[in-house]
């Protein structure tokens, strides 16, 4: 992607209105990571990405997230976005940053980690969530209770991937992709 492609958001694929949002929070220009990451996702293309902290990871998969949904015609009452990170403090950052990246198009966003009271996780997943955003402990509880089902995921971002290999969520991650689609990004 040369300078001038990645000037702006809008210059990444990103829809108007999104891009236009993205600026309102104070983006001035995507960064590398952004510029390498977007694009490809839009167009569908599964990634393996690692860049240092605070380069803007979370806005290269959140942004591509909720352009699919805010665009298309995905909205039902299961998740099509998951985004599975090794700790709650993690998995509450993630959310925080998606809910206000989508918060203008309705996105649902929903952050799932162990440690609070899993009747009202239940009841958040009942009431629908767009994105979902779980470490994978408490996600397997939820399927477990049949709370959350995970068919019509689209989209799933292991963050800080290679941190979950090494506290040994290996069994958990093959276990929750068993109940992903095939086809997905």
């Amino acid at each position: 992607m040369s300078e001038a492609q990645a000037e702006s958001f809008g210059h990444l694929g990103l829809p108007e209105r999104l891009a236009e949002h993205v600026s309102a929070l104070g983006y001035e220009a995507p960064t590398p990571i952004q510029a390498a990451a977007v694009p490809a996702m839009l167009g569908g293309a599964d990634l393996l990405c690692q860049a240092a902290t605070g380069t803007g990871k979370t806005a290269a998969f959140a942004l591509p997230m909720i352009a699919a949904i805010a665009e298309g015609d995905l909205r039902g009452d299961t998740p099509v976005g998951l985004v599975l990170a090794p700790t709650r403090e993690l998995c509450v950052q993630v959310s925080e940053a998606v809910h206000r990246y989508g918060r203008p198009f309705g996105i649902r966003t929903l952050p799932v980690y162990g440690g609070q009271p899993i009747g009202r996780q239940i009841f958040a997943l009942k009431r629908g969530a767009d994105i979902v955003v779980a470490t994978p402990g408490r996600l397997l509880d939820l399927v477990r209770h049949n709370a959350v089902h995970l068919d019509a995921v689209r989209t799933l971002v292991l963050d800080e991937a290679d941190r979950m290999l090494d506290i040994g969520f290996l069994p958990d991650l093959q276990r929750i992709l068993s109940y992903l689609p095939k086809q997905r990004q």
